[in-house]
This record gives structure tokens, sequence and C-alpha cells, in this order.
């Protein structure tokens, strides 16, 4: 069996069908996510065992296909056709292969091409602080920070380094210099990236997710110390976001780190996909910016008010989800039943469409 052949096609179609994910299990058809909704390729019979093993050897090559039959589980990237990528994760279940393929496009969307509010720009033209683009797993946030980090590549001369497992978009650089590093290839883990990033004159920090209390500890020191860090979390909004980091903090530890997110803190972006009326899917977002009043909340351990700074503070550009739901029910782009299934406070929604 051509393995490589096999998985080009399904790679193909994931691509012609305008496809988000494939994923590959033994004993079930292939099947493909498509504006969040799976299909299952009935054209395609079952793969069986030597299938999907063999396809994932030729993804992962020899190295880390003993590392995945020893460890069970593994995050890759595998570059297709044409400078298509991959981001794959393989596991086990019931003794059996699984595979789980995102699609990362060549190409990286602008804001505007995106949807995402322009004011976004902003954060990528500070010169130093935190800012985080968080919400659930596959809502688009590695491609929300690439748009940014494109941006400054594009407009300004900085030294970028990201810190990524694996690495998603690859960038050109234009006036930026820009370092892209894979954990387990290029470094040993996320912590001892960042802590090198000290001596190799960086000015920006893209780190593709903050793993433990090492790495949310070295990302808030890196931001305090002059430099631009953008990063994910999978939390749900930004009091939650907040509260997850400081958590994540020993009790004697928390003081500490409330004072330094309140000074380090430029803003947090969350952000969800939902499908869209006419096709396809469309973001809806919220954004906290950090400004004295959000500073306060957070060392006076009141983040339970920060929802309500939010809601009154779209003078400063502060952007309510209620309000960015009720706008794309206003202009028809979404129905109001996916508005109240995504709502954080449907009582309040019910006010304003």
């Amino acid at each position: 069996m051509d393995y490589k052949k096999q998985l080009y096609d399904l790679l193909a179609t994931v691509i012609k069908e305008g496809g988000s994910d494939l994923h590959l299990s033994e004993g079930r058809n292939p099947c493909i996510r498509v504006s969040g909704v799976l299909l299952p390729l009935l054209k395609q019979p079952p793969l069986s065992k030597d299938d999907t093993r063999g396809m994932l050897e030729e993804m992962l090559g020899v190295e880390n296909r003993d590392r995945f039959y020893k460890t069970k589980e593994i995050d890759f990237s595998y570059s297709y056709l044409d400078g298509d990528r991959f981001r794959g994760n393989a596991f086990f279940q019931q003794g059996a292969v699984s595979i789980a393929l995102r699609l990362i496009s060549k190409k990286i969307r602008t804001l505007e091409e995106l949807g995402l509010p322009p004011i976004l720009a902003t954060f990528a033209q500070k010169p130093q602080g935190f800012f985080l683009v968080v919400g659930p797993v596959g809502h688009g946030k590695t491609t929300t920070l690439a748009a940014m980090v494109d941006l400054i590549n594009h407009d300004r001369s900085e030294h970028i380094i990201t810190i990524e497992d694996p690495i998603e978009y690859i960038y050109e650089p234009k006036k930026s210099i820009i370092d892209q590093r894979e954990v387990r290839v290029d470094t040993t883990d996320f912590h001892t990236a960042l802590l090198s990033v000290f001596r190799e004159d960086v000015d920006v920090v893209m780190i593709g997710e903050m793993r433990g209390l090492e790495t949310i500890s070295a990302a808030v020191t890196a931001a305090e110390t002059g430099h631009l860090v953008l990063s994910t979390l999978h939390t749900n909004n930004a009091a939650q976001t907040i509260n997850r980091i400081i958590d994540s903090f020993p009790a004697d530890q928390q003081d500490q780190i409330r004072m330094q997110l309140a000074g380090s803190l430029s803003g947090i972006f969350s952000q969800r996909l939902i499908p869209r009326i006419s096709g396809g899917l469309v973001p809806v977002y919220e954004l906290l910016i950090s400004n004295s009043a959000v500073a306060n909340l957070i060392r006076e351990k009141r983040t339970h008010e920060i929802n309500t700074v939010i809601e009154t503070g779209s003078s400063e550009g502060m952007i309510d989800m209620n309000r960015c739901l009720a706008d794309l029910v206003r202009r028809g782009e979404i129905t109001p039943e996916q508005a109240f299934l995504h709502s954080p406070n449907t009582k309040n929604l019910q006010h304003l469409i």
C-alpha cells in the first residue's frame, strides 16, 4: 500500500471541501470537519490498522515514530504540497491508533480578512506588555496570534522569537528577524526556551500556549522587563483567564503574581467561531483593555468586577461579548439561537436583541 498517496488524497479532500480538520481512526471511515460539522467520508472504506499506522509513520519519521509508540501520544506538524501544513495529534484509544489533523493555511490572513476588530493592531504596536488570546480549543486563537505577529513583521524591525509545540504557521521575514523554535526539536520545553530569550536580544516573544506555573511566571517576567509577549490560554473570558493565571501559583506567591500581572497586562482577547447563516464560521469576541481600574481590580482581588468594566468600557475600545453577539444577530449573520447558545449572560443578551 502506498500510504503517502493515501494520506495525500485525504489531505487534498480536506482542502478541496474547505475543511478544517481530518480524523483518522482504525475501523472507521475518515472524517472531516467543515464549518464546525463532522462529515464522514462514506466513499472511503473504513481504515485498517495498517492504514492508520502507515499514514502516521509517513508523517512522523523515525524519531517521532519511536517516541509515539513509547509515550502513546504525540503532537507534530506535517508539511503538505504547496506550503500548506497540518498540526497533528496522534493517540491510542482502546489499543488502536487515532489521528487528529488541523489544517494550517500557508497564507497568514490579516485581522481584516479574519473579521477581527482593528483595535487588535494597537496591541501589536506596543513595545512591551502581556497580551493573551483565549478561548476554547479550535476557535482560531493561533490564527489570531499569527495575524498579529505578521503585522509586526510587516511594520517594524524587531527580533521575534516564537516558541511552539509544534510550529504551525511559517513566517517569511519582512522587516523583522523571526526565529521559530519547536519544543523537543529546537528546545527542551517552553520554560527553558523562555529563560533563554533574555540572552537572545529579543523584542517580541510569541508563546504558542502557556503550560504550567514556570512558563507563566517566565512569560510575565519577560513582559515586565521590556518585551512584548503574546500567548494563548484555554479559558473562556478575561476574568477567568486572570484567575487561572493567579490560581496556578501557590498561595504564598499569589500576591506577587497579582502585582506583576497588574503591571504588565495590556489586554485579553476572548474569541469563538460560530456558524454563520450564509455558511462558514464568523468570529465573536470580547476584549479587555487593561487600564488603571483593571490593574486595581487585579491587585485588590476583585476580578469578579472585570465583566462590568468590559460592559461599560466601550468608549475606551473594550468589546462586550453580548454586544458583539447582538450586533451579529441584527446584521443577519447569526441566528438568535446561536447567540444565546454562546452568550456568557443570556439575561443581558435578551435586553440587547
